[in-house]
């Protein structure tokens, strides 16, 4: 594989990056502060945007970092990740920003504090909702009686899906039949008409959503759910905010006014100070590798990077993003 004699390192990664990635966990490798050494990183679901990142990131870490080597592992994502990372298991984390808080606030999820912090904030995850167009489901609260997939256990997404079903007042254990499937499986489940709706939390554009959109045509329809904000953030704060899915990204009809909530790349608060630095700069250094992957990574931005309120960020990584301003 000969990924350092291509023209641009762009080229390169973006090919890589599939490779790179892989199933599974790995045997620790304690706080990862030695100058050199193996890192993983926790991604989420084959065909989301953290699996596709994560891989682009482990080439650029193997890369550019010499002496790491870092693989990418498929994982049921945020919840999954977060207690993986403080286990042990993993070395990086990506993580969406309200599954976060939880963990540094040991609630919900998690029963303790966890000792979690950033490296940086990343792009938005953006509630997605389709829903089979023969299923007659106009808003969440219509999924009352449905079968619908609220994600990975242990996942970003099946938090927000909860959520979502209690805003607009509904019992997820009684009022919906839950399938609790990742993406991959949630978008078989919709082709194959065994469920009616799938709730996803990820980036634009999500290739397993665009698959299912483009497989099922008029067949399948993205649910406006911007309506359930006020309720999310009286109860949750202001990690969601309000934001629309273009037209264009999934081609529908019209924009989908959605829920949207950042994402965070989660360290061990053990870090040593000098790596967490690197692989923050390395990240930024390397920026357009991950767009050339996936479009949602346009969204990571150094404006952004220390707004990880309320998980703080690795002192390491403020020295970093402050020399990159």
């Amino acid at each position: 594989m000969r990924i350092r004699r291509l023209p641009t390192v762009v080229v390169a990664l973006a090919a890589a990056a599939s490779l790179v990635a892989c199933g599974g966990q790995r045997e620790p490798s304690g706080d990862g502060t030695a100058a050199g050494g193996r890192l993983t990183i926790a991604t989420g679901n084959t065909t989301g945007v953290y699996y596709q990142l994560g891989g682009a990131l482990a080439s650029v870490i193997s890369q550019k970092m010499p002496g790491y080597r870092a693989t990418a592992s498929e994982t049921g994502a945020s919840v999954q990740n977060i207690q993986g990372l403080a286990g042990g298991n993993y070395d990086i984390a990506f993580s969406l920003g309200d599954t976060a808080a939880d963990a540094v606030n040991g609630t919900n999820s998690f029963q303790t504090k966890q000792d979690v912090v950033a490296l940086t904030r990343l792009y938005n995850n953006y509630t997605q909702v389709a829903v089979r167009t023969s299923a007659n489901i106009n808003s969440i609260a219509d999924l009352k009686g449905k079968r619908v997939s609220t994600g990975s256990p242990n996942s970003g997404t099946e938090v927000i899906a909860r959520r979502l079903l209690e805003a607009a007042g509904l019992d997820p254990a009684k009022d919906v039949t839950a399938q609790r499937l990742g993406l991959p499986e949630s978008v078989d489940a919709m082709k194959s008409g065994t469920i009616d709706a799938l709730v996803w939390s990820g980036g634009l554009p999500t290739g397993g959503i665009t698959d299912l959109t483009t497989s099922l045509g008029k067949g399948v329809k993205l649910l406006p759910i911007a309506d359930l904000l006020p309720k999310m953030t009286e109860k949750y704060g202001s990690v969601y905010s309000e934001a629309p899915i273009p037209a264009a990204t999934y081609k529908q009809p019209g924009d989908v006014a959605t829920i949207v909530v950042p994402n965070v790349l989660l360290v061990r608060k053990d870090m040593k100070d000098e790596l967490a630095e690197q692989l923050t700069k390395t990240l930024y250094e390397n920026l357009d590798a991950l767009v050339a992957v996936n479009a949602a990574a346009k969204g990571i931005s150094k404006d952004n990077a220390t707004k990880t309120d309320p998980v703080p960020l690795h002192p390491g990584a403020q020295k970093a993003l402050d020399s990159l301003k």
